[in-house]
This record gives structure tokens, C-alpha cells and sequence, in this order.
């Protein structure tokens, strides 16, 4: 398949698919005359650098990622720290998720009179140092 038609088959412009070669994330294709001609397959592995690049991998861990999943290599200790990293991460962004959903119910129960008053008495709430991590945790609820 040529360049345009496997950029649109995975929803990218060919200058990201010649800068992914140029990075050894896609491997360099055939080519038939002067044209590239990629196999069937880097339509997937394009998809699969798209997937982990959306779900926040950067293109050097997507290429540890990616060379850990061939099948003549081992998982090695670069992509088990690459794993334990993101698995990390990922727990301090469902941890920042749910501190702002608790914030925003808090919110829908606020009976400040003004936005000034509101903000004002957040910044000083047990619950909202909670949310900052500051202080130690309260069962109180912003109700006002």
C-alpha cells in the first residue's frame, strides 16, 4: 500500500509516518520504483502507535513498548520500568480524577451567595486542603 493510502487508513498525515521511520518506531518499507510500499501490517502497528501515543505514551516509550512486543525478544527490564512508571502515573491521574469529581459534587451542593464567597470559603475548607493535599483528610462536606 502506498504512503497516502495507509496515512489515511490510519488517520495520519504522511510526514508523521516517514518522522515515525526516521525515529525506528516503523520500520522502513519496500519500495517499488521510487514509491514506498508498506505491507499490510503497519496499518496495525500505526494504529497501536496512535492508541498509546492518545493514551499519553511519548514516542520514546512507545518504542521501548513496541520492541518489547516483538515475538523473537523478551520482555526485558526496560519495559518493566516503563510499565511500573506509567502504572504509577496513571494511579496519580485516577487519584486527581476522582479528588476533582468530589470537588465538583461539593460544588453542586453550594449555597455561598456569591462566587467571591464561595471561592473563599473552598480555600479554607478541611475538604478543599484535602483535595490540594494539604492537612489531614476531614469526613466534613462543603455543604453551605
Amino acid at each position: 500500500m502506498k504512503i497516502g493510502e495507509l496515512a489515511r487508513n490510519a488517520g495520519l498525515r504522511a510526514s508523521a509516518i516517514r518522522y515515525y521511520e526516521k525515529l525506528g518506531i516503523l520500520s522502513a518499507p519496500g519500495r517499488k520504483g521510487n514509491q514506498r510500499r508498506y505491507a499490510a501490517d503497519a496499518l496495525h502497528r500505526l494504529l497501536l502507535i496512535r492508541f498509546a501515543g492518545e493514551m499519553g505514551f511519548t514516542l520514546a516509550e512507545i518504542k521501548i513498548f513496541l520492541s518489547a512486543l516483538r515475538s523473537d525478544v523478551p520482555v526485558g527490564p526496560r519495559w518493566r520500568k516503563l510499565a511500573h512508571r506509567k502504572i504509577q502515573q496513571v494511579d496519580a491521574s485516577i487519584k486527581r480524577s476522582l479528588q476533582l469529581k468530589s470537588l465538583l459534587e461539593h460544588l453542586l451542593r453550594c449555597r455561598c451567595p456569591s462566587l467571591p464567597v464561595c471561592v473563599q470559603r473552598l480555600s479554607l475548607s478541611p475538604t478543599m486542603q484535602k483535595l490540594q493535599g494539604v492537612g489531614t483528610p476531614s469526613s466534613r462536606s462543603l455543604q453551605r
